[in-house]
């Protein structure tokens, strides 16, 4: 039998992930594989905290024997029949950095080679909460949008200020003073006097020459 657990974070709506069991696979063999796939330390000291349906603690699984077996000598399929239906995790036990895992029930027609599988991810490690990441349904609602409304806000926000500094030196420009056009008749005099000294003036004959 193939069985689903939820691993998740509490109080944090951003982050889970999703794991499929054999019914033959060890709680040992659960740890190595979280301890993989979410990058936990490895020289830390684990424990599963288990709790039944009431959420009353009804066994402690260690990598030494506390009362209930160790985490190797102890299967899923053992688990389940005991009526657990959640753990505490506790990845780094001396600082106290735990996950939550819930039992989720069983998955019909599940192949049971290749157990445990990491069915499904949402959100970053557990390190990057520690480190201050906020995933979007954990911000406040006045704090939600998307990214492109906030692109869209920005391009209106710039073009505003285009349009604003158009406008201001539109209303610069009325204060520079206008050029005097020039005198078209003075350019023909010019043009005249030009003919003149170019000797384009034509006699006809009857001018008197003589100074």
């Amino acid at each position: 039998m193939v069985y689903s657990y939820k691993v998740t974070l509490t109080g944090i709506k951003g982050f889970h992930r999703i794991y499929h069991l054999s019914g033959d696979n060890t709680l040992y063999t659960f740890h190595k594989q979280m301890r993989s796939d979410m990058e936990f330390p490895q020289d830390q000291l684990i424990l599963f905290k288990a709790f039944d349906a009431s959420g009353a603690v009804v066994a402690r699984y260690g990598l030494f024997d506390l009362g209930n077996g160790a985490v190797d000598d102890v299967t899923i399929s053992a688990v389940v029949k005991k009526g657990i239906k959640s753990f505490v995790y506790f990845y780094d036990v001396t600082n106290k950095k735990s996950v939550n895992i819930s039992f989720e029930g069983p998955v019909e027609g599940a192949p049971e080679k290749g157990l445990p599988l990491l069915a499904d991810v949402k959100g970053p490690n557990p390190i990057e909460f520690e480190n201050g990441y906020i995933a979007f349904e954990d911000l406040p609602d006045d704090q939600r949008h998307l990214p492109s409304e906030s692109d869209r806000n920005r391009s209106k926000k710039s073009l505003e200020a285009l349009l604003s500094a158009l406008k201001d030196e539109d209303d610069d420009d009325g204060d520079i003073p206008e050029e005097p056009e020039e005198d078209e008749d003075d350019d023909d005099e010019g043009d005249s006097l030009r003919d003149d000294e170019d000797g384009m003036e034509i006699f006809d004959g009857s001018e008197d020459l003589t100074l």
